[in-house]
Parts: structure tokens; sequence; C-alpha cells
């Protein structure tokens, strides 16, 4: 174990097992360590990067919050990739865009559209953002074993989280025209993290999957998201996908 820690999570090489679950939000990290982990300890807290360790099943495993959107969660997986990450799950919240897709639903994206900034500062935006497709293997099994109603395929990722509302954009009417093609182009869900994850995943050599849960149907009508998200389902599955990668 060495001393340098890196700038922005806290964490130095060794100090954390390869297997990371990514939430955004750090309580929520907390949570699933607490609830989920056995010996769960903490192993850094810096800004929105809140990290613990732990077992699943006897699997050395670790969660880390990513903060909210594309940038911040970039920094997050970079510097985990510099102290020895290998296998990377997003577990978050998205909200619906295809109309087979309900609350409570999960969704395991295969590729994420790059409506993104900061992805593409690493590559030019004809690039795909793909998912790894052993973990999204994973997760579909998981999926399956939990008997949870799940969706894969494309997701959507948006820096502005109220931008996709379209009385709140100086162009409405292209806002709605932007989620109809959404829509046809057979889109599941929208959320902030999982397409610069993904490129800068497939860039630095390590595996990357997402798997959100849905709280929103609607993504035209803007509504507050009231009390906590169910994720229970989505981090045990999550959990069972990733230790399915231990060495």
């Amino acid at each position: 174990m060495t001393e340098k820690k890196e700038y922005h999570i806290g964490i130095g090489r060794g100090e954390i097992p390869e297997l990371v679950l990514l939430p955004g939000d750090p309580d929520r990290a907390k949570a699933i360590a607490m609830d989920f982990f056995d010996e769960p300890e903490e192993v850094a807290k810096k800004r929105e990067y809140w990290s613990f360790k732990g077992k699943w099943k006897g699997v050395p495993v670790a969660v880390c919050s990513t903060g909210i959107g594309c940038p911040s969660a970039a920094i997050a997986i970079e510097e985990l990739v510099k102290v020895g990450c290998k296998v990377f799950i997003r577990v978050g919240t998205s909200g619906a865009i295809s109309r087979d897709v309900n609350t409570g639903d999960i969704v395991i994206f295969t590729g994420a559209v790059r409506d993104d900034g900061t992805s593409r500062q690493y590559i030019p935006i004809s690039f795909p953002a793909i998912a790894d497709p052993n973990v999204v293997v994973a997760l579909k099994k998981s999926a399956q074993a939990k008997g949870v109603i799940y969706h894969v395929g494309i997701g959507h990722s948006k820096d502005a989280f109220y931008s996709e509302h379209p009385d709140l954009v100086a162009d409405p009417e292209g806002t709605r025209r932007k989620w109809e093609m959404m829509r046809t182009s057979k889109v599941l869900a929208t959320e902030m993290e999982a397409a610069a994850l993904f490129v800068i995943g497939h860039l630095r050599g390590v595996k990357v999957g997402t798997a959100c849960v849905v709280i929103g149907e609607n993504i035209e009508k803007e509504a507050k998201i009231v009390g906590k998200p169910p994720i229970d389902d989505l981090v045990a599955l999550s959990l069972d996908a990733i230790i399915s990668f231990k060495k």
C-alpha cells in the first residue's frame, strides 16, 4: 500500500477492492455498504466521493459515489482505475423514455446516447459509448435470477437535469421533438453518467456496465421526486453480477 492518494477521491492503491459499484449519491453509497456489505468499512470521504469496502457473498467489493453528472463521474472512474479497480457497475436512477418502461423497472444499458459534453472531450462524437458486453450479460442473468422486471437496451446521458422539461428550455418544441425521436429510436431511459463511464472504461481497458431503476415515466412533465427510490433489487442484482468477475 502506498501513501499516495488520488487527489479527488482520496484513495491510494491497495485500499479498495477491484469490483466497484458506482452510485451518484454519497448517502446512497453509505446505505449500500451498511445495508448490503458484510464487514463494511469506510475507505475515504472527500468532496462528492464517499467510498466503502466490504464483502458480498464472501467476495471483496466496494462502492464509491460519483456525484451528479458525467464530469464528476469521469474523475471518479479515472482515479479508481489508477488505484487498481477493474470492474464497475453504475447503480442509479433514470427517467423513462420508452412507453414500455414503468416506474420501478430496471433498465440495463447496452450503450448510451452521448448527449453529454464530457465524453466529447475524450474522443469524437462518432465514437460509440458501449457497455462491456460481459457486464451486460452478467446483469441480465442476475436480473432473471432475481425475478425483477427489466429491460435491456440503449440509454441516454445528458448534462442538464432540468433541460429534459420542455417548459424550462428556450426551445420547448425542439425538446419535445428530441424525446419523440429517442422513442422512435427505441431508447429506454435517460440519466446523467453512463456515456462518460462507458467511453472512459473502454479507453482505459476496464469493464463498465450500468443498471438503473426507473423513477419517472414521463420525462416531458416536470415532477418532484418524493422519497427514496427503490434500489434494493437493483443493488442486490448488481452485486451478484459484479462478483461473477472475481479472479
